[in-house]
């Protein structure tokens, strides 16, 4: 990434010296480039602002096992498809390897190891405080700092004093360290069950997951249709129809896993969407848990020295916990003091919209629908280029 470094530097250089106030792009991952592509294609001057020292890092972050639940096709990004020898499941190292060729072909303008941790608005600009106490001015900016920004840690009562081995999922990569090892994994998303899975095929002794609310469970892929295309379907028809139709499908090619400890959830799969929880889709999870090689236990609620306490009085001990417990966006040090987040830290507009209060202001990338986070960063992108080169 050292051609991107330099480049990017002499845009900062030439904004301190000129009047071409560029857009800042702030992130380097999936919605920063596709942004800072599709403002290039207009005619937009765009600079992309990575923190780290190269782009997609949350991407080289994840763990080994990690693929993609959205397929191929609906996971591009605008103007470069994903090569099909990815397959249809894109693995992590493969989205890394598609964002640098993708930043490669755009011939995108971006600078690696800044960070910004403020902007403001200064009249009709924007001014962008970074590292090194560096001020930049730009015209416009687009923050695509991630859904998945900051570990979400939950303050049990007991954390700092428990004796076993503690990390969040950001911290896990593969299955080596915990072969022989009785592990608990904290929290049944997506993530949660993939390492849960992970774990009890590459060795552990025991598994468990703590699940504080069942989750729904869709198969990834059901007679060949990906549960992503049945989720852009459904997205705008009413909340009791894709209920229903979800209940059904359910029903007819997932077994039941109440006796497991995994009752049906009181709430409807959209009516659990709306509120931040998109459902599991299973890539061998279920059959483990059959098979109990993953042991569904109550929600972790305390740790007691050794033991791990569970909401329903039970105490284990296991030798590690992986906090599958999600993450925050972390953008209330950034633009907190401007208004635009709602109550929960998220921004209150997005894509091509901008906030009455902070114009020239534009978020991509902070939600993540059934129909796929790709896949709506990849909408977003033009509407923010349509929106700035009006502007």
């Amino acid at each position: 990434m050292a051609g991107e470094k330099g480049r990017g530097r002499d845009v900062i250089g030439a904004d301190d010296r000129t009047d071409d106030r560029p857009v800042y792009v702030i992130g380097g991952g999936p919605g920063g480039l596709s942004a800072a592509a599709a403002l290039r294609e207009r005619g937009v001057r765009a600079v992309v602002l990575e923190r780290s020292d190269a782009i997609g890092s949350s991407w080289r972050g994840h763990y080994d096992r990690l693929r993609l639940h959205t397929t191929r096709r609906h996971s591009a990004l605008p103007g470069l498809a994903i090569p099909r020898s990815f397959g249809r499941w894109v693995s992590r190292d493969h989205m890394v390897r598609y964002l640098e060729k993708y930043a490669e072909f755009h011939e995108l303008d971006i600078v690696t190891g800044v960070e910004v941790s403020r902007i403001e608005r200064a009249g009709a600009d924007w001014v962008l405080h970074a590292t090194g106490g560096r001020r930049l001015t730009g015209r416009a900016v687009v923050i695509a700092t991630g859904h998945s920004h900051t570990p979400a840690v939950p303050e049990w009562p007991g954390r700092d004093s428990w004796t076993g081995e503690l990390l969040h999922a950001a911290e896990y990569r593969d299955p080596a360290p915990y072969r022989g090892r009785d592990v608990l994994v904290v929290g049944i998303g997506n993530t949660g069950s993939e390492i849960a899975l992970d774990l009890a095929e590459g060795g552990a002794a025991r598994v468990r997951i703590a699940v504080r609310t069942p989750p729904h469970i869709v198969r990834r892929s059901t007679l060949g249709w990906p549960a992503q295309r049945s989720g852009i379907l459904v997205r705008r028809l009413p909340r009791w129809l894709v209920n229903l139709l979800c209940t059904v499908q359910r029903r007819l090619f997932l077994p039941d896993l109440t006796p497991y400890g995994l009752p049906v959830p009181r709430k409807g799969l959209y009516a659990r969407v709306k509120d931040g929880a998109i459902p599991v889709q299973d890539a061998g999870f279920v059959a483990a848990v059959r098979k109990r090689k993953i042991e569904v236990v109550a929600a972790l609620e305390s740790f007691e020295g050794e033991k791990a306490v569970l909401a329903d009085g039970g105490r284990i001990t296991p030798e590690a916990v992986i906090m599958a417990t999600g993450y925050r966006r972390g953008l209330e040090e950034l633009v907190g003091h401007l208004g635009v987040l709602d109550a929960r830290g998220r921004p209150m507009v997005r894509g091509g919209r901008t906030p009455k209060q902070a114009p020239g202001l534009y978020f991509t990338g902070f939600t993540n629908p059934i129909s796929g986070m790709l896949r709506e960063i990849a909408r977003d992108a033009p509407r923010i280029a349509r929106a700035l080169r009006k502007s």
